[in-house]
């Protein structure tokens, strides 16, 4: 039996995408064996394929991407495998160096443009080392693919690469409607939700500000990120316990059943460089299945999901009052036809149609 190395830089908790991934390609008859690094806070992982994470003295900053990815090389070299399967350019290195050294396979599945994320554009130098990496490494890759087609363009324009597109689309599984026992008062109330990354550009900051011009509304943000204390605290200032609460990280079984509370999902990011300009968050896809209408940051991807399906409405100023105003007049308005929509999507929207992509490519490994 082939194994697969699948390597990336989280946890591995609530990595849906990569997951997902994993299960169809043991489908496929691999063997998988997934590898990540452990946190004080990470969850015990119960998974049908080997995991593995590494545990690390440092975990923020160079210090961390430098240890991981010495430990990550010198775990791969020791390890018996066939292919390697690096997860975007963090993870890149230490897998392209094995697969030079000992002949083995070698995919890369981008998941986002990662020398245009926020955090690196206003480094100039730590986001020139990442993209000597890339500018070394992709031009030399035959087997890759990514979210959306804005990236594999951009991609297959700069490196005359040959990118597939996989979208991070949820395995379809219905949901039967459980009470979640929420640590909040939610009777009466309209709930949007974000769930994803607190991470700077997401337009977080914004939707606190929103809150203001909103009653009887609560926003519920699922997740934790770099910017999570900060949000807290303008929570705090602005007196706005009553109407923004942070749940935290959860399981994907969790997020679902809280998800289907929600009367409104959000994908507000800031369009802060080419890798939020061209993102399609998997959020977007997990409101759609979970059949709650959307409203999305007028960016090229996400905003042309939402007209193709007519699933929610897109942003027209990024004013808190008037953010406000759009939110209370759509929850206020029949959303019969966009639920209807919803329901279209999902069946179109499903894992089963980008598991064909993965599976031709590792059918025809170059």
């Amino acid at each position: 039996m082939q194994k697969i190395i699948i390597s990336v830089t989280n946890d591995l908790t609530t990595d849906q995408r990569v997951h997902k991934v994993c299960t169809s390609l043991q489908e496929m008859g691999f063997e998988i064996l997934l590898a990540g690094r452990k946190l004080e806070n990470s969850l015990p992982l119960q998974r049908n394929y080997k995991t593995h994470r590494i545990d690390l003295f440092f975990n923020r900053g160079f210090l961390f991407y430098a240890e991981y990815n010495f430990r990550l090389f010198f775990y791969l070299l020791f390890q018996k495998k066939t292919i390697v399967l690096a997860n975007d350019l963090d993870t890149l290195l230490p897998n392209y160096l094995i697969s030079k050294l000992q002949k083995k396979k070698l995919v890369y599945d981008s998941h986002e443009l990662f020398t245009e994320v926020p955090e690196l554009i206003n480094r100039p130098k730590t986001q020139n080392i990442w993209l000597k990496i890339e500018q070394y490494i992709l031009p030399k890759l035959k087997n890759t693919y990514t979210v959306c087609q804005s990236i594999a363009n951009y991609y297959n324009e700069k490196y005359q690469t040959n990118f597939k597109v996989i979208r991070n689309i949820p395995i379809y599984q219905p949901v039967k409607y459980e009470a979640c026992k929420l640590p909040l008062e939610i009777k009466n109330k309209k709930i949007i939700i974000y769930q994803g990354a607190l991470n700077i550009g997401r337009g977080l900051e914004l939707m606190l500000e929103t809150m203001h011009y909103l009653e009887n509304h609560l926003l519920i943000l699922v997740g934790d990120g770099d910017i999570a204390i900060q949000l807290q605290q303008q929570v705090k200032q602005n007196k706005l316990e009553n109407k923004v609460h942070f749940l935290g990280k959860k399981t994907p079984k969790e997020l679902k059943k809280i998800t289907k509370l929600a009367d409104l999902g959000v994908s507000v990011e800031e369009d802060l460089g080419l890798n939020y300009r061209y993102a399609l968050p998997n959020k977007i896809f997990d409101y759609i299945h979970a059949n709650i209408p959307v409203l999305v940051s007028d960016l090229p991807e996400m905003k042309n999901l939402v007209k193709n399906y007519k699933i929610g409405e897109i942003i027209t100023d990024r004013n808190p009052k008037k953010i406000a105003i759009q939110i209370e007049k759509m929850l206020k308005s029949d959303l019969t036809l966009i639920k209807e929509n919803l329901q279209k999507a999902t069946v179109k929207l499903q894992w089963k149609n980008e598991e064909k992509i993965l599976k031709n490519i590792f059918t025809n490994l170059l």
